[in-house]
């Protein structure tokens, strides 16, 4: 059984007013079993938290990073932690 992680990330690039947040919902529901939410940030860039069984994650993560993205992605920035829990689904904010 996979241990449950959290996974921060700070996605770099052309990631808002492209609907960047509502793919990342949307695949984060296709993966199933992650809790967590896409947020805007005020430099740019959109952070991304969520929660679920350590490959979940991994595969947010590497759509994140590879996947068919709207905008453009320049990179990605990550840390690992535990949950911390208190999530309703995985939303938008």
């Amino acid at each position: 059984m996979s241990e449950d992680v959290r996974l921060i990330a700070w996605v770099r690039g052309r990631v808002q007013g492209v609907g960047f947040r509502w793919f990342t919902r949307a695949k984060a529901l296709e993966i199933g079993g992650l809790s967590g939410f896409a947020l805007n940030l005020g430099d740019g860039r959109v952070q991304v938290v969520a929660e679920g069984a350590r490959e979940r994650c991994e595969g947010l993560l590497d759509w994140l990073q590879t996947g068919d993205t709207p905008g453009h992605v320049d990179g990605v920035t990550e840390i690992w932690d535990t949950p911390r829990g208190g999530y309703d689904g995985f939303a938008i904010r």
